[in-house]
């Protein structure tokens, strides 16, 4: 990486622990899986997992097995899941890593005994019930056949059933009459597994806005994801009301400043025109970086201590912002968005204005964009 990147992302390690410790204590009596899928939601992944365990937390959730390879040549013990583990997936390395694996039909509960009975080592295991999401996991109709063959395996030696789980729709919109069927949904393939023998040691349902709101949801386990990294779950989920704090601040510094004269037509399609004779800043952050093509013209930043639009197309690399009469000039700081107490934006101010999430926001700022990390412990 260049020692002058054209743009920082500074990711507050102490304000992850600090986010991570706050949701310990809303847990309760349940254990904290700190979700680091999407390279810690673009945090970085093995960074933001040891600030996590700092925080409090005691389990570790990952989308995909490389993922969770990673965490442990990194070094990290902790108790580890990958939710995504399709045909093709190594896993002997899953077992021989002690790496748990989520498992939501008959098909691949075969794949991972016939991976023990290879390697000698039993799979751990979290059956997945589809209560409602109609993602991932058995649905209500599959439930039995999976848990009775997962209790044959667990009896013959090559499984362990750690955990059984499902995920929920709509929590972000709380009071939604899904979620109370989803509860209602879960409750009874725990039934129908305790009846099959199948006894788990954790049992989890509740990610960042149940955790937050649906107490009823906490059960042994809570998978917190959005949450850590201090923002939004939903719109009717405010991080903030939490005590929630973003941990990520997006920066660049103006490439170039110069006057142009009123009419002139700024960037692509000419989508911004000038009203009168004003400056203009460059900015090289664009969608290669992963500010979005759809915030011309409606996205702000901060610069110059005012908060500006950007003016016109977001191109590829680079993204033009009118400053006016103000004095700006090549070098000067801009701040996309972070925790908003200098002014700036926020992560979840952007995804308002778009019509998407903060999720959205922070996992797609790219490679070519550096990262910072204050808080770092040795």
């Amino acid at each position: 990486m260049s020692s002058s990147p054209h743009a920082v992302a500074v990711v507050d390690l102490d304000a992850i622990r600090d986010n991570v410790g706050r949701l310990v204590e809303l847990a309760g009596e349940a254990a904290v899986c700190a979700v680091v899928k999407a390279d810690g939601y673009g945090h970085g992944l093995v960074p933001v997992a040891r600030a996590a365990l700092d925080g409090g937390a005691g389990w570790l959730g990952v989308a995909f097995l490389d993922e969770a390879l990673a965490l442990r040549s990194a070094g990290l013990e902790s108790p580890l899941v990958a939710f995504i583990v399709g045909p093709g997936s190594d896993l002997p390395a899953a077992l021989t890593g002690q790496i748990d694996v989520a498992v939501g039909d008959r098909a691949r509960l075969a794949d991972l005994a016939a991976a023990a009975r290879a390697v000698g080592v039993p799979a751990r295991v979290h059956l997945e019930a589809d209560t409602g999401l109609s993602r991932g996991g058995a649905p209500a109709a599959d439930w039995a056949d999976l848990v009775e063959a997962a209790a044959k395996a667990q009896a013959d030696g090559t499984v362990s059933v750690v955990g059984v789980w499902s995920h929920l729709a709509c929590a972000d919109e709380p009071g939604h009459p899904a979620t109370a069927g989803q509860l209602a949904g879960f409750a009874a393939a725990l039934e129908l597994a305790d009846r099959a023998g199948v006894h788990p040691e954790v049992r989890h349902l509740a990610n960042s806005a149940a955790l937050l709101t649906e107490p009823a949801a906490r059960y042994d386990l809570v998978r917190p994801g959005i949450a850590m990294y201090g923002l939004s779950p939903g719109p009717g989920v405010a991080a903030a009301r939490f005590e929630l704090r973003p941990a990520m601040t997006l920066t660049s510094r103006v490439a170039l400043a110069k006057r142009v004269p009123g009419g002139s037509g700024v960037s692509y399609g000419h989508r911004y025109r000038t009203t009168g004779e004003t400056g203009l800043a460059l900015i090289p952050l664009g969608y290669g970086d992963g500010i979005p093509r759809a915030g011309g013209g409606t996205l702000e930043v901060l610069l110059a201590g005012a908060r500006r639009r950007i003016a016109g197309t977001v191109c590829m690399d680079q993204f033009v912002v009118d400053t006016g009469a103000d004095s700006v000039g090549a070098g000067d700081e801009v701040v996309l968005f972070g925790p908003g107490s200098q002014g700036e934006p926020t992560a979840d101010e952007w995804a308002d204005v778009l019509g998407t999430i903060g999720y959205e926001i922070v996992t797609r700022i790219g490679p070519r964009v550096a990262r910072r990390y204050l808080g770092e412990r040795p």
